[in-house]
């Protein structure tokens, strides 16, 4: 029976090690992994910063692009209308009376 002990002893001893060496990793992954955790969580925010910006920059090009529009058919249908009002035969006359008008 002495010669068991004997055998156990350095069993448990051996066990006691590869414990101590699986506690020691698994804290080196925690470690890593928290790094992880916080170096995801800085990548996600300027990610989200990021799709802010660009959504405004879209958003801003395309009010520009949309003002853009609206001013030039703004434009086009001035000058359409300031066309039609010289082309009227109404106003060649009211040009003419006010002419005669003002000699």
């Amino acid at each position: 029976m002495l010669v068991e002990g004997r055998a156990v002893a350095p069993m448990l001893g051996l066990l006691e090690e590869r414990e101590a060496t699986a506690r020691e990793r698994v804290e080196v992954l925690r470690e890593e992994a928290a790094r992880a955790a916080a170096a995801l969580e800085t990548g996600e925010i300027e990610l989200d910063r990021q799709v802010k910006v660009i959504g405004r920059e879209e958003l801003v090009g395309a009010l520009a692009a949309s003002a853009a529009e609206t001013t030039a058919t703004a434009a086009e249908a001035g000058e359409g209308a300031h066309s039609r009002r010289r082309a009227s035969p109404f106003a060649r006359a009211t040009d003419a009376e006010h002419s005669a008008h003002v000699d």
